[in-house]
């Protein structure tokens, strides 16, 4: 009998433990892909599974993923924007500041012969 060779899958390594919950979120997407993909190359997906990659799929939804994402360029932008006129207007105030230090006030009243 000829020796099978065995060879490991990713599967068969024990995981790390998820160090932030966005990693442990990524991880069960991942897996959820996985188990679907092998359902549709198996014939067993279910219809609301095949739904959802095709309107993933779709021109419609990669239009309005692009929208959204050009929406959020925008925004920040914006907060970009709002942070930088931040900086400017105590650039500004420093500026008055120290200008305003050159400034030559006389302590005296101006002489005005018309009061007494």
């Amino acid at each position: 009998m000829a020796a099978r060779k065995s060879t490991k899958s990713q599967d068969d390594f024990p995981e790390t433990p998820a160090l932030t919950p966005e990693e442990w979120e990524n991880r069960l997407i991942a897996k959820s892909f996985r188990a679907v993909e092998e359902r549709i190359d198996n014939g067993t997906a279910t219809a609301a599974e095949y739904v959802h990659f095709l309107k993933a799929g779709s021109v419609k939804q990669r239009e309005e993923m692009e929208k959204l994402r050009e929406e959020n360029a925008l925004l920040r932008a914006k907060t970009s924007a709002i942070e930088s006129e931040k900086d400017r207007a105590v650039f500004y105030k420093e500026v008055i500041d120290a200008l305003s230090s050159y400034r030559t006030e006389t302590k005296e009243e101006p002489f005005d012969p018309y009061v007494y």
